[in-house]
């Protein structure tokens, strides 16, 4: 079988620039943790906070568990990141399990600590509902709770995108039409769910333009830290997994440091494929581990005390 013109065009671009030569570092970046459960998982959070703070992200955000369950260890990260680490902290807020008051106190509380960013979503149900339902005095939707929040504060927010169908989601164009209301209600930028083809990122972008949409996307990018966590997680939120990453992944699940290599070898690719199609901002999922991402920054040309974008 003879390659494709695409596979030809990468080839030769391999031949003739040396690994990451033409990626000058020109890239705002962004990154997620979760709230710690134990003593120790706290002291890997804030070991990993440490060690990505020299690159300059220009914020962090820090997850929120199904029907508020983190609630109150969202709170504390968020508040202790921007005040300790002196990086710009978003935290993340959904409708689940919460009255409109119940919210409205939790975003009015944020902005009186002076965390003025929140990543507004519609949120997951709680473990053991199949679907996801509505608090009758709650807010509805991702769009309805930026409604909400634009009324109580001017903050920045940021939502989630669907390069891949949403799984409660008819079909992509809905997705896409629920991006625009979002915007429209006042998003500042949309930070899409994880995926491992660069070439499902473009497309969506595309769409997304021709729809109206002119606010920035940013590309989630998640380093496999486990391959079966992933497919777990992928099953939950639709993204699609390529057929030949199973295969680089077997025979090192007792081996973390040559998964670590591997993880890092094939998110780093994705990144040099979205930087060569015009992306410049990157959000990565860190799984509260550090040296991946930091790995993948520095191969973009992402250095400590530059801020280069």
């Amino acid at each position: 079988m003879s390659p494709t013109v695409d596979q030809m065009r990468e080839a030769q671009l391999a031949l003739e620039n040396p690994l990451f030569s033409d990626v000058a570092g020109d890239i705002d970046i962004s990154f997620e943790f979760f709230p710690p459960k134990t003593e120790k998982m706290s002291e890997t959070l804030w070991h990993s906070v440490e060690t990505l703070a020299p690159l300059a992200p220009r914020f962090v955000s820090v997850t929120y568990g199904a029907g508020g369950s983190t609630r109150e260890r969202t709170h504390q990260q968020v508040l202790r990141i921007q005040n300790e680490a002196g990086i710009p902290a978003a935290a993340h807020l959904t409708c689940v399990n919460a009255t409109r008051e119940e919210v409205d106190a939790v975003a009015r509380h944020y902005w009186e600590e002076g965390i003025r960013h929140i990543v507004a979503l519609r949120g997951d149900p709680p473990e053991g509902d199949a679907k996801y339902r509505p608090h009758p005095e709650g807010y509805q939707n991702a769009v309805d709770l930026i409604g909400g929040l634009k009324k109580i504060a001017d903050f920045e927010i940021s939502v989630a995108a669907y390069p891949e169908v949403h799984p409660d989601s008819p079909d992509a164009q809905a997705d896409i039409d629920n991006l625009k209301a979002k915007f429209d209600a006042g998003a500042t930028r949309a930070i899409t769910q994880f995926f491992f083809d660069p070439q499902c990122f473009f497309r969506f972008r595309d769409k997304a333009a021709a729809a109206g949409i002119d606010g920035e996307i940013v590309p989630g990018v998640m380093p496999v830290v486990s391959f079966a966590a992933v497919e777990r997680m992928s099953g939950l939120c639709g993204t699609s997994i390529p057929p030949w990453m199973k295969g680089l992944f077997e025979g090192l699940d007792e081996m973390p440091d040559a998964r670590q290599l591997v993880s890092a070898t094939i998110a780093a690719e994705l990144c040099r494929k979205l930087y060569a199609g015009g992306v410049r901002q990157y959000h990565f999922y860190t799984l509260n581990r550090a040296e991946l991402s930091y790995a993948i920054c520095h191969m973009l040309g992402k250095r400590p005390g530059e801020n280069q974008s």
